[in-house]
């Protein structure tokens, strides 16, 4: 796909890998942006930020029905389609199972997952509008390795990863490409208050996801061979990864306690 003028709806655009994202989308040409996110404020620096960009700015939750057919209702008022949807809103609450509030459960499972679908069966007429679209889902890296105290984070993101796939099949014989990205830890707010070294940064996380998305891969992993290596070892042999997560049990318990970023 060549980028150059593309409309692009993305979701979390206000901060983080979102922000990143559009920052990196308008070096390769990109001027008009629809923005979901829960902060007026934060949408509000992001037009000023990016003055010379045509933007459409929803406040609203993707855990919202009502939101998202209002995202839709105001892109379908401005644009005949969209060539890129990004879904990258999320959220995360790490704790053991039992200590998770009902509340935290089910708002992780509603934005992390049940909101990309909603959103992506919404948007999908605006898609295919085009004679060439993509789906770029941000999923994690505990959606290909689950870890403990992350238990509902990384169903959503391992439900996510399934989703990407069955769509990207449901979808053979529209021109519609869909790839999934899996940052590891990257250096943003949702990890603020994570004790852990040797983050990535969210400039390494956008131009991975994009160089990705232009070679029309379907995965973009992060977190160089070691990760590669993690992942094949979990789906061959996964008591090897129960085995060191059993050595280093405290150290994962002590750096998820305060890991919250609802």
């Amino acid at each position: 796909m060549n980028l150059k003028g593309k409309k692009t709806l993305i979701t979390g655009g206000s901060a983080g890998i979102g922000k990143e994202l559009i920052r990196q989308l308008i070096n390769h040409g990109l001027k008009d942006f629809a923005v979901i996110g829960r902060s007026q404020n934060k949408l509000d620096a992001l037009q000023k930020e990016f003055k010379d960009v045509n933007f459409i700015l929803v406040a609203g939750d993707v855990s919202k029905v009502k939101d998202i057919d209002r995202l839709i209702d105001e892109v379908r008022s401005h644009w005949d389609g969209i060539d890129l949807l990004i879904n990258n809103a999320g959220v995360v609450s790490a704790a053991p199972l039992q200590k998770l509030s009902d509340e935290d459960i089910i708002n992780q499972i509603n934005i992390n997952l049940t909101g990309v679908i909603l959103l992506t069966k919404k948007a999908l007429p605006l898609l295919k509008e085009r004679g060439d679209a993509g789906i770029i889902n941000i999923s994690s890296g505990l959606g290909l390795i689950a870890k403990p105290f992350y238990s509902v984070y990384a169903a959503t993101k391992a439900g996510l990863k399934h989703f990407s796939e069955a769509m990207r099949r449901e979808l053979i014989f529209e021109n519609i490409h869909v790839m999934t990205v899996y940052p590891t830890a990257t250096d943003t707010n949702m990890l603020k208050n994570v004790d852990m070294e040797h983050m990535d940064s969210v400039k390494l996380v956008a131009e991975r996801a994009i160089e990705g998305f232009l070679k029309n891969k379907i995965d973009v992993i992060l977190g160089g061979e070691k990760r590669l290596q993690d992942v094949e070892t979990n789906k061959n042999s996964p008591l090897e990864i129960d085995s060191h997560i059993k050595d280093n049990y405290d150290a994962y318990k002590n750096r998820s306690e305060n890991h919250r970023a609802m």
